[in-house]
């Protein structure tokens, strides 16, 4: 795999951390509700003991007849036209009608203020036909109104009271006591419209008693089975919403809760709901961070909304909440598509206390603080994911330049096209750069040193071959005895000469093997140095070869007969390259519990550039005059220096006002007394 790709899958891993905060988020949003439906199981068990006070009127059973009347704080006026009431001309929602039946021809509405019961009561199937007072017999609008006391008012009351309305024109119309006289009953008011095909009654009377029975029937009098409404006998309970119990749940509910109590039948009997309190910020008024902290916190509720747990749907209807059980989370949804945590409470009497708490006011409350951690770290996260991402890119675009400056720095055929430029970055990746350019500009002048190195080979054997071949073929011809020895010698000669060449070539290699035989041993450097010193100088009078520094109590742990060696080779590339009468130093130091030996000769400088090593092997500066020299000293000496844990370096220096070349071989001391270098 590609280092690209590699640096791609790493930086993809990162998508891991997100990962792992999701999970640890929803894992942390379950906790949290547990902890919260847990909280709101003890509020809601205080909750029902508070309400359970309140409630003393005979519960409305599944199977018995009601009629619901909802609590309004708008005014109605009795007019006959029902715009007042709620959802009566919204086509978004349905307004609350209760009929008898699915069949029934005969709807109502029904509301309270606390002080009076409204009805609202429509039927579908006529018109309104009007009450002719001289003509009594004729067809005719007629509702009847039951109205039943509670059973410990019974006594009071008379078992009940009765009504009746004739339509006798559109518009108000009086209401009568059905017995024990047909007076007029000012208390109630009536008004009565004809719809067309339709009509439309609205009736206001003062507020029954709580646990009352109501009940009303609508005839046209002079045709038979025309009657339709709600049972007489016994008319259905009047279900009120009781505006005391919601005023008292409302103040023992926190903002963004809201209680219901039902009763068995599943009429909402209360319901109180605190809103939560709206975001004080305006969006325009929020800085930039905070607008990506917003988005990312309804970025993180959405995501957790995702993977929550399916919530129960509780299905309310005409003021009807049909709720058996609520699932073991608690979560629940409504109609509108509100996503609530739910509890639920037995009351007195088989009713039942709903106490919910909305998941969004939850996430508010753990979003100002808890939520606006979480939503930071998440954008945290992010963008070092984008820069991880974008470093990884970078850095593959980095290696990916530098592997075709290399490639492009190489020809197939291995020859160097071009130099790779400089890096300007400091980084490892610059410094490989670099290090790229070094190795390459060492290699382009290896390769024109070794082919001036196959020239110089090919000059050093062309010569001793041709005068072997011209002997061989001088000899072939049957020559003179005298002439015969002379090409024999020259054949030797030339023979000779070939074999110092392969001799030279091959001595580095066996100077390594012997490094295996060879026993380290104690010796005095400083006069081993002067010996050879002073033998150099006996077998060369063209030069000046002079020692300097101690004479003795140099000792070191090597092998003599190696650095004897290695001087002979500094010595001899010295007098290649010092003129007649020149001058050669050989002189000792001690510093630092290092030895530094210097051969310096006079008359000779070392190239300006450094390109080529010219301690490697088959490096040479000398010219063509210098038969069998193929660059293998310097190796050797570099070679011995290693050996003996030492290094090797030269350098031009300018000494007693004599240019020339210093070679140094710094090697560590056994025993040394420290001198300051010159």
């Amino acid at each position: 795999m590609s280092l690209k790709r590699q640096l791609l899958l790493a930086s993809l891993l990162m998508l891991l951390v997100p990962w792992a905060g999701l999970r640890f988020v929803l894992e942390l949003d379950s906790a949290l509700r547990q902890q919260a439906l847990q909280q709101l199981q003890a509020q809601g068990a205080r909750l029902a003991d508070v309400a359970g006070d309140r409630l003393l009127d005979t519960p409305v059973a599944t199977d018995q007849g009601a009629i619901y009347a909802g609590s309004t704080d708008q005014a109605i006026t009795i007019d006959g036209y029902g715009h007042e009431w709620p959802g009566f001309d919204e086509g978004d929602q349905p307004a609350p009608w209760q009929t008898a039946g699915t069949t029934s021809p005969l709807r109502w509405q029904a509301s309270h203020d606390d002080q009076f019961l409204y009805l609202l009561i429509q039927r579908l199937d006529q018109g309104l036909a009007l009450y002719n007072p001289a003509r009594p017999d004729q067809a005719h609008e007629r509702l009847e109104l039951w109205l039943q006391a509670p059973a410990r008012e019974l006594g009071t009351h008379n078992q009940g009271q009765r009504w009746f309305i004739r339509a006798v024109a559109p518009g108000d119309v009086p209401v009568y006591r059905a017995e024990p006289a047909q007076a007029r009953d000012h208390r109630l008011q009536a008004s009565w419209q004809d719809k067309g095909a339709s009509w439309e009654l609205e009736l206001k009377l003062p507020l029954p008693s709580p646990g009352s029975r109501l009940g009303f029937q609508a005839t046209r009098e002079g045709q038979p089975n025309n009657n339709t409404g709600t049972t007489l006998a016994p008319p259905p309970l009047l279900v009120q919403q009781d505006n005391r119990l919601e005023h008292l749940l409302k103040s023992q509910i926190s903002p963004g809760q809201q209680a219901t109590v039902l009763e068995p039948g599943s009429w909402i009997l209360a319901h109180s709901r605190v809103a939560a309190p709206a975001p004080a910020s305006v969006f325009d008024d929020l800085s930039p961070g905070q607008i990506l902290e917003q988005i990312s916190l309804n970025a993180l509720s959405g995501l957790i909304r995702l993977y929550q747990p399916e919530p129960m749907h509780l299905p309310k209807e005409n003021n009807r909440l049909e709720m058996t059980r609520l699932p073991d989370n608690g979560l629940v949804r409504h109609d509108d598509g509100s996503v609530w945590l739910a509890t639920r409470h037995e009351l007195f009497g088989g009713r039942i206390l709903l106490l919910e708490q909305s998941l969004d006011q939850l996430l508010t409350l753990s979003g100002s603080t808890l939520g606006s951690v979480l939503a930071r770290s998440l954008l945290i996260i992010l963008a070092l994911m984008l820069v991880l991402l974008g470093y990884a890119s970078w850095l593959s675009w980095r290696i990916t330049r530098l592997q075709a400056l290399v490639e492009a720095s190489v020809d197939d055929d291995g020859r160097i096209l071009a130099a790779i430029p400089s890096p300007r970055s400091r980084d490892e990746l610059g410094q490989l750069q670099q290090h790229f350019s070094q190795m390459v500009a060492r290699l382009q002048n290896y390769n024109q040193y070794l082919e001036s190195f196959s020239r110089r080979l090919s000059h050093e054997l062309k010569t001793p071959v041709a005068v072997v071949r011209s002997s061989l073929e001088n000899l072939a011809q049957g020559v003179a005895e005298n002439e015969r020895q002379q090409y024999l010698e020259r054949a030797a000669t030339a023979t000779e000469r070939l074999r110092r060449i392969l001799h030279s070539m091959s001595e580095a290699a066996r100077l390594e093997q012997s490094f295996e035989d060879t026993e380290k041993e104690p010796f005095d450097l400083a006069r081993v140095l002067a010996e050879a010193t002073s033998a150099y100088q006996q077998l060369d009078t063209g030069h000046r070869i002079v020692y300097s520094g101690p004479a003795s109590d140099c000792v070191m742990n090597g092998s003599p007969e190696m650095l004897v060696q290695m001087l002979d080779k500094l010595v001899d590339n010295a007098r290649d390259f010092t003129p007649e009468g020149g001058g050669i130093d050989v002189c000792l130091h001690i510093h630092d519990g290092h030895y530094l030996i210097e051969v310096f000769n006079e008359g000779s400088r070392l190239p300006d550039h450094d390109g080529v090593d010219i301690f490697g092997a088959f490096v040479s500066q000398r010219s063509g005059a210098h038969d069998g020299h193929l660059g293998q000293g310097l190796l050797i000496v570099r070679l011995i220096a290693d050996y003996h844990g030492g290094r090797v370096e030269a350098r031009n220096q300018h000494q007693s006002g004599i240019d020339g070349v210093c070679f140094r071989v710094i090697i560590p001391a056994t025993e040394a007394k420290t001198r300051t270098l010159p």
